[in-house]
Order: structure tokens, then C-alpha cells, then sequence
């Protein structure tokens, strides 16, 4: 199996970013908006998809104009991380030659990234699948409902139950869950508390 992911490294960041503090729908929302604004489109398979901008392109847009899309704090960071991208050649490859705690400590570092957003580029770009040592609010009600059949379970039951079962498989594990409960409502079956927590 592969995960539907085909971002680099500088893509999924964005996304991070994209889905810090809030609702699926929101996350949705300001990705699309900042896509057909700052991103180029491309026809595949007469389809017409977007692809990310490039750092140089972001840092040249006023701060101002990207909160006037209402993506709030995360235009600061949109610049910020993409002059850092630009000035210091992030080289995915070469962060995926670190030890995992290694290039963890590294993605730490660049300004806004936190422990989830640092467990997404881990798992996603640099193919760390055992990393699952943090689950998001939004995450945390969808995975009690999906392993526990329960309304809310505390995130370090979470975290202990999925690492006890699928070991240094945990986080691939997780994102094959989302896969497939995303690919279920996007078939056409209908979820209705999904729909109440992504709200989309």
C-alpha cells in the first residue's frame, strides 16, 4: 500500500502549517485559497490540480496580502519558514540520512513547527514510521471513536494502545486509518460523526 501523499519536504510544511490549530474545513479552505492565488496549476489526466508555490515566490508576498486571505498567524510563518527554506537549502534527502531523534531535533528547529507538525514531515517526507508520540485535538476524537468505540479517550491511551499494537509500524498504521476512513467517506459513504468533527 502507499499513502496518497506526493509532496516534498517544503509542500507538506505548508500543509503543517495549514492544519495547525483548527477544523479540517478551515484547513480545507486556506489551502485552496492560497493554492489557486500563489500556486500553478497543471492538467493531469484532464484534470486541473495546483501544485505548491516555490519558497522564493511566498517571501516575496507582503505579509498584509496573505492575512487579507484569512489564513491569520500563519502568513508570519508562511514567509518566515519559506526565507528559511530559501537562505539555508533545506535538503530533505540529506535529513533522511539523520537518525530519527536527529533529524526531529533539526525540523524543531525552523520556526513554528511543533511536535505534530515535526511527526507529519517524519512520517511523510523523511519515512520515519514508528514515530507516534503526539495526537492533535481534532485527532484524538476521531481516533477514540475509530479504536476505542468511545467519545473521547485520553491522548496518552491513544499513543500507548497504537504503539503496544503496531510497534515500529505506529505511525504508518495511523495514516493507513486515515486513509482509508477519508477514502470511505470520499466513496460516498456517509459518516455522520466524522462529518461533525471535520466539518466539511
Amino acid at each position: 500500500m502507499h499513502g496518497s501523499c506526493a509532496q516534498d519536504l517544503y509542500s507538506l510544511l505548508m500543509i503543517g502549517i495549514f492544519l495547525q490549530n483548527t477544523v479540517v474545513k478551515r484547513t480545507v479552505q486556506m489551502t485552496n485559497i492560497m493554492l489557486e492565488k500563489y500556486g500553478a496549476k497543471l492538467l493531469f489526466d484532464n484534470k486541473e490540480v495546483y501544485i505548491f508555490w516555490k519558497p522564493e515566490d511566498i517571501i516575496k508576498v507582503p505579509e498584509e496580502e496573505l492575512r487579507g486571505l484569512k489564513v491569520g498567524y500563519r502568513a508570519k510563518l508562511f514567509i518566515k519558514l519559506s526565507d528559511t527554506f530559501n537562505k539555508e537549502k533545506i535538503d530533505e534527502f540529506k535529513l533522511r540520512e539523520l537518525p530519527k531523534e536527529e533529524a526531529k531535533e533539526e525540523l524543531i528547529k525552523l520556526y513554528g513547527v511543533g511536535p505534530e507538525t515535526a511527526r507529519i514531515l517524519l512520517q511523510e517526507a523523511l519515512h520515519h514510521y514508528d514515530l507516534f508520540e503526539h495526537v492533535a485535538p481534532w485527532q484524538q476524537k476521531i481516533l477514540s471513536k475509530l479504536l476505542f468505540n468511545k467519545e473521547l479517550m485520553p491522548v496518552e491511551e491513544i499513543i500507548k494502545y497504537v504503539n503496544s499494537k503496531w510497534g515500529e509500524w505506529s505511525s504508518l498504521a495511523v495514516h493507513y486509518i486515515w486513509e482509508d476512513i477519508f477514502w470511505q467517506r470520499k466513496q460516498g459513504n456517509k459518516i455522520e460523526w466524522l462529518d461533525k468533527e471535520i466539518r466539511l
